[in-house]
């Protein structure tokens, strides 16, 4: 896996949001089924608890999703839905991450 920049508050880590993420790649790269892929969406957004560690996930899931190649990014915006969990962002490159402070539900990639 491709690391990333760190966007880490103390309790949360890119890290943590990357190990998740490759079990989301075959799904989101059109090369196999969504497999674990809901589990660990539901798994970030159960760990991210505090504005910073939202605020970590997105930015580090943006920052992914635009340097590990062939991401199907109308998948990645669709996971929440298919995932049954409500976002509070857009899952785009374009979402601005420090504008979402708020976390209703749960997260997703």
């Amino acid at each position: 896996m491709v690391m990333v920049a760190p966007y880490a508050s103390e309790a949360f880590s890119c890290g943590q949001v990357q190990a998740g993420v490759v079990k989301c790649l075959p799904y989101l790269q059109n090369r196999g089924p969504v497999g674990q892929c809901c589990d660990v969406v539901k798994g970030l957004l159960n760990s991210a608890k505090t504005t910073q560690d939202r605020r970590t996930t997105c930015s580090c899931l943006k920052s992914a999703a635009s340097i590990i190649k062939g991401i199907d990014m109308s998948k990645a915006a669709g996971l929440p839905a298919l995932c049954g969990v409500k976002s509070p962002f857009k899952i785009s490159l374009s979402t601005d991450c420090t504008k979402y402070v708020h976390f209703n539900l749960l997260l997703t990639i």
